[in-house]
């Protein structure tokens, strides 16, 4: 494992357990090295921070790439799969701590909204397919797009989750439920 990616990881934990509190002492405690290493290759903490946007995301496409790849799911499965990745070393991250991300740290929100909003192709792919096999109904995927977009980013912004004890995981499975499923009960 090269260098950047155990500083990476290292962040993760400091993360794990202070929140956005914690300090690069922290992540040069956790991993035994020295803060003049980290400096080696991140020059500051939002340079860390970009980083890690960019990590987290590239380890939810290769989830995506995993999930399209995967034969013996079914397209609606793959749909559904693919709109609540998480990779399971994310699962037991606090990710509602990241509220106050965008007023802290604008350079680095702006990152993670760009993120977000980008790298759709496989899912307009699968919802494309599900419309022309019959197991999707035809929608305006722009819309849906924006929808989930427009969620996750409020996840982001407010401390809706603090507030109503709801684990990020656990809200992204609500909202993909209602996404494929609806509000209405169906007999």
């Amino acid at each position: 494992m090269n260098l950047k990616i155990i500083i990476l990881e290292g962040t993760l934990q400091a993360f794990r357990q202070k929140g956005l509190k914690f300090t690069m002492d922290d992540i040069a405690r956790l991993l035994g090295m020295s803060k003049k290493t980290i400096y080696t290759v991140f020059r500051d903490k939002d340079a860390l921070f970009l980083a890690m946007v960019d990590y987290l995301f590239d380890s939810i496409k290769e989830c995506e790439r995993q999930i399209v790849e995967d034969a013996s799911l079914t397209t609606i499965e793959k749909i559904r799969a693919i709109l609540g990745v998480m990779p399971d070393v994310y699962k037991d991250i606090d990710f509602r701590q990241l509220y106050t991300l965008k007023e802290k740290y604008p350079a680095i929100y702006a990152q993670l909204e760009m993120r977000l909003e980008t790298g759709w192709e496989s899912t307009i792919q699968l919802l494309e397919k599900g419309m022309e096999e019959g197991v999707v109904r035809p929608v305006k995927i722009p819309i849906l797009k924006t929808m989930l977009e427009a969620t996750l980013e409020e996840f982001f912004q407010r401390d809706i989750l603090l507030c109503h004890q709801i684990s990020y995981t656990e809200a992204l499975e609500e909202v993909v439920g209602i996404l494929m499923d609806g509000i209405a009960v169906h007999n």
